[in-house]
C-alpha cells in the first residue's frame, strides 16, 4: 500500500484509509496491517536536524575511528539505555524501549537530507491508536503491527520484526500441546508478531516505497497483547 510523503502531525490512519480507497482493497474482520515504524515516526515528530547535535569527545571519537558521522553517533549514545557492544564500526544498544539493536534505531534513509528518524516513543501506544482509527474507519475490528528491521545474531540477513503490537496475539504458546507423534512439547513459543512483520517486508522492500502491508486471512489465537511481551527478561536471557 503505498503512501505519499508523511510529515510530522499528518493524520496517518486517514492516509492509509484514502490509499486503500485508491487501491480498491476489501478490509475485513481480522485483517492485520504492518505498518513501517519510519512512517509513525514521521506522523509523531520523531524526527531531528543533525545540525541541532553537538556530539561529544566520545561520539566524536569513535566516528573519526570509524569514518561515521559524529552528530549520528551522539543520536545513538542518547538514544540508549544500554551500550551491549561497540566494536568494527557498529554499536549495538539496549533502547530505552527494551529493543537490542543497531543504532538504537537511529536511521538516515528515506528522510530528508540532514535529518534522522527515531523510534517511536511509545510503539504499542502508537499501534493502539492506529487500530481504533482503522478499525472505526473500515467498521470492522482489525489488528496493527508496527515494524522494523533487525540483524540478528549468528545469523546473516535482516528480518522485520514488531515493535508494537494492538489486536493481535505476539505470541503462540505450544507448551502442553502434542505434537504428531504424541509428545507434549515442553519449549515451543512462536513470535508470531514478528513473522508477520517479516513476511510483510517481501512485499514492503527497503526501495519500493511501500510502508503499509495488509495482511488477510491469517487466523490466530485470540489473545492479543503487545510488543513488550516479545522482549526477553532479564531472568531468562542467557546473553546478557
Amino acid at each position: 500500500m503505498g503512501l505519499p510523503e508523511i510529515a510530522p502531525g499528518d493524520d496517518l490512519s486517514r492516509q492509509i484509509v484514502d490509499a486503500r480507497k485508491k487501491q480498491g482493497l476489501v478490509i475485513r474482520e481480522g485483517d492485520i496491517f504492518v505498518v513501517a515504524h519510519k512512517i509513525v515516526s514521521k506522523s509523531e515528530g520523531k524526527i531531528i536536524s543533525l545540525d541541532s547535535i553537538e556530539p561529544s569527545e566520545r561520539a566524536v571519537q569513535w566516528a573519526t575511528q570509524y569514518h561515521k558521522d559524529s552528530r549520528v553517533i551522539e543520536i545513538v549514545f542518547r538514544e540508549a539505555n544500554r551500550i551491549v557492544r561497540m566494536e568494527r564500526g557498529v554499536i549495538v544498544v539496549q533502547t530505552r524501549h527494551g529493543f537490542v539493536c543497531a543504532n538504537a534505531g537511529v536511521d538516515l534513509s528515506n528522510t530528508p537530507g540532514g535529518t534522522a528518524i527515531l523510534l517511536p516513543e511509545d510503539p504499542d501506544r502508537s499501534a493502539r491508536t492506529l487500530q481504533a482509527q482503522l478499525s472505526k474507519a473500515f467498521g470492522v475490528p482489525v489488528a496493527v503491527i508496527i515494524s522494523d528491521t533487525f540483524g540478528r545474531p549468528w545469523r546473516e540477513g535482516l528480518v522485520n520484526v514488531a515493535l508494537g503490537v494492538a489486536g493481535v496475539a505476539p505470541l503462540f504458546d505450544y507448551r502442553g500441546k502434542l505434537d504428531g507423534s504424541g509428545k507434549k512439547l515442553q519449549a515451543t513459543v512462536i513470535a508470531v508478531a514478528d513473522e508477520i512483520a517479516s513476511a510483510a517486508e517481501l512485499v514492503m522492500g527497503k526501495a519500493d516505497r511501500v510502508p503499509v502491508v495488509v495482511v488477510h486471512g491469517l487466523r490466530i489465537a485470540d489473545h492479543p497483547g503487545s510488543g513488550r511481551d516479545l522482549i526477553r527478561s532479564p531472568e531468562t536471557d542467557l546473553f546478557r
